[in-house]
This record gives structure tokens, sequence and C-alpha cells, in this order.
């Protein structure tokens, strides 16, 4: 949200006064001279303060060698107290957990949440990742400008338009025909069709950010189309998890067919049944092989939390894990943003390297995650029913 060079913090208000009272005086003067002007302010996370609360807090820092005035419109330091409150809405204690006290520096761009809001995007499915999360993938896959952007489960090209934003070109491919080219029903309330401009590309249009896409496919993601080499700077997607998209991959002839659907233009799609790990496997098998060395690997991995072990997170030798983050789904439930690195140059023998490993037998039980995502609602709804019983 902003950043602040910190000047003093504690667990209590003592332990604050007694921090900011160490901090070195040479690193403070700059900033509290007699031709300056300055503000302080406050920020509570889940807790609201009074003013007359916010003003004894301000006052309590009397102690601190402020010599220039005070400018509460447009001051040319401001400092600011932050005190944490924890996280339990329900049960926010009286005290402060932490308070931190320093110089503000400059803030983020969370503006660019409200400004891309899904709600008001142009063209949206059943999946389409929400904003936030989006330009958080995009840090963490370390896309700058003129790099090359790809997404293999591309669907409305959500993941596209943070990266777009950023300065890259983008592409990316889906099985979904309809979804590609716009076709169908629409996903939104009272839309029964999709528009004639419904696609990837008006929406990048929309944020004028349309000169950095490159194309969409209609392409089955476990079986590359691109020429061998390492072609992409980073690799950000959110693959399926058969929750409400599904789960498919073109059919071979050996294979049990699962559908046939025909699309526009008299399109014939055959698919197969597609489990999580093996998604999740070519996903890194891909990666190894097409990523630039220092490339980066971005996705969400759905999880069961019951059975979640680091063991089973999918690994390659020539991808090094940079960080697994987990947000909540439910009380049973949550996906992990798994960043990934390239580290190592891709050989043949690398092809299959994940068969040997011990860590692919672990996942394949999450193959069933379907199941035992809907487990929790299934028990939730006969816990409810059994109480509206007494």
């Amino acid at each position: 949200r902003s950043i602040f060079e910190l000047w003093g913090h504690g667990r209590s208000e003592g332990e604050l006064y007694a921090s900011l009272k160490k901090y070195p005086m040479e690193k403070m003067f700059p900033y509290l001279q007699s031709d300056s002007t300055y503000k302080i302010r406050i920020h509570t996370f889940n807790k609201t303060l009074t003013q007359a609360q916010k003003i004894q807090k301000i006052d309590a820092l009397e102690f601190l060698p402020f010599k220039g005035k005070v400018n509460l419109k447009n001051p040319e330091h401001v400092f600011w107290i932050l005190e944490d409150y924890g996280m339990d809405p329900n049960n926010i204690p009286e005290e402060p957990f932490h308070l931190y006290f320093g110089r503000w520096i400059a803030d983020g761009q969370r503006e660019l949440i409200e400004s891309y809001s899904v709600k008001k995007r142009h063209f949206i499915g059943n999946t389409s990742m929400d904003a936030c999360l989006s330009f958080i993938m995009a840090n963490h896959g370390r896309v700058k400008p003129n790099d090359i952007v790809y997404d293999p489960f591309v669907g409305t090209g959500g993941l596209l338009i943070s990266s777009a934003h950023f300065g890259a070109y983008v592409c990316g491919c889906d099985i979904d025909y309809n979804t590609i080219h716009g076709l169908g029903k629409a996903t939104r309330k009272n839309q029964k069709w999709r528009g004639p401009d419904e696609n990837i590309r008006a929406n990048l249009r929309q944020y004028g950010l349309e000169k950095y896409y490159l194309d969409a496919l209609v392409s089955d993601s476990s079986r590359p189309i691109w020429r061998k080499g390492m072609l992409f700077d980073a690799i950000i997607t959110d693959p399926p998890y058969g929750i409400r998209e599904a789960t498919r991959r073109t059919a071979l002839q050996n294979e049990t067919v699962k559908s046939a659907e025909r699309s526009a233009e008299n399109h014939i799609f055959v698919s197969s049944s597609y489990h999580l790990s093996d998604i999740f496997f070519d996903l890194l098998k891909f990666a190894a092989e097409y990523l630039v060395m220092g490339g980066r690997l971005v996705y969400w991995l759905p999880i069961y939390r019951p059975e979640y072990t680091e063991e089973i997170i999918p690994r390659h030798p020539c991808l090094k894990l940079i960080s697994n983050c987990e947000q909540m789904l439910s009380s049973h439930t949550s996906r992990r943003l798994i960043t990934m690195e390239k580290v190592k140059e891709f050989k043949d023998q690398d092809q299959n390297s994940y068969l040997l490993d011990g860590q692919y037998m672990p996942y394949r039980g999450h193959n069933s995650f379907r199941e035992k995502y809907f487990s929790g609602v299934t028990k939730r709804i006969a816990r409810e029913e059994k109480d509206n019983q007494k």
C-alpha cells in the first residue's frame, strides 16, 4: 500500500516511544528543520479511532524535536503512526498488537484495483481473475516493458491485461473455441449472448493497451504448438480446477472420449479428461522448456487444506521455487500462488524427470480436489438443515 522509512516500533506505546528515542538524531534532523512543514497521520488496522483519540496519540509524540510548522493541506514531510489490531473483526483488542512510526516515502498503485475492476470490464467469463490478484501475479512474475508474457489458459485475458499495463507484449491460448472468439452465452446477468465485440482484444483496447496484444490461439496447452526454444520472459496463468471450468484436453484415438462439442463455423472439438496432477506437471515441463533463463512461472495451485504439505507442490529440476503464498477459499480449501524461476537450461533428459520424483505421487491425490471442494459445501448444508430442525 505504501512505503515508509521506519523510525520506531513496539508492542506497546512505551516500547514505541523507547524505540523512537533510540533512532539516530542525524537521520531525523533533515526532516525536522524550522523552515520545513509537516503533518502526522494515524492509520489503524481493524479498528476505528475517534478524532480525540488520534489527537491524543499525536500529542504524545511531543518529545520528538519537530521544529517546523504544521501544514495539514500540503506538507513537505508526512509522518504516520500505524497500529495493528489483528485480523479478527469479532475480537478487537483494546490495545494494538504492534505500533509503528515512520516517514512516508511513496504510495503504491492500489488505484489500479478500481480502474481495472472486472465489474467494469467489457468481456468477462466465469473465472475472470480479480484485478488485484492479476497485478500481484504480474509483480511476482517481475513483468517489465518489452517482455513477452504467455498465458496457456488465457480465458478472457485478465492476466494479459495486468502484464500489458507494465509494458509487456502478451499472448495466450485456450482450448475453448467460444471463449477465444467471444461467442456463445454471456456471463453477465441479464445478458443472454455475448456481443459482436466481446473478446480479449476489446478488453485490452478498453484500457489503451491494444498495441501490446500479440494474439490468442485456440490450442490445447497439453500439446504445445510452439517451435522449440526459449520464447517467453514470463508465464502467468490460472489453470482450471474443475469447479467452475472443466479440466479437459484434446483426445487421442486411444483415449476414452469424454465429449464432442460443436462451435461456430462447424468447429468440432473432442475432449478427454485431464487430471489436475497432469495439468500442473505439463505446465512445469512447458515452462522449463520455453522460459528464458531467469524467466518466471506464476500460477495458482488448489489445495485441500487438511492434507496439505509442502511436499505436494510440483517441482522440476530446471525451476527453482521462489515463493508460495496462500489465499483462503473456505475452511477446508485454499489455493497457493506459486512462483518459480528458471535456473537451468532444459535438456531432453528433463522431459519426464518428474516421473522419477517422489513428489509426483503425493500430488496425484489432489485429482479429487473437486469432490473434496464440494464435500465441504455438502457438509455445511447438512449441518444447516440439522440446525433448522432443532
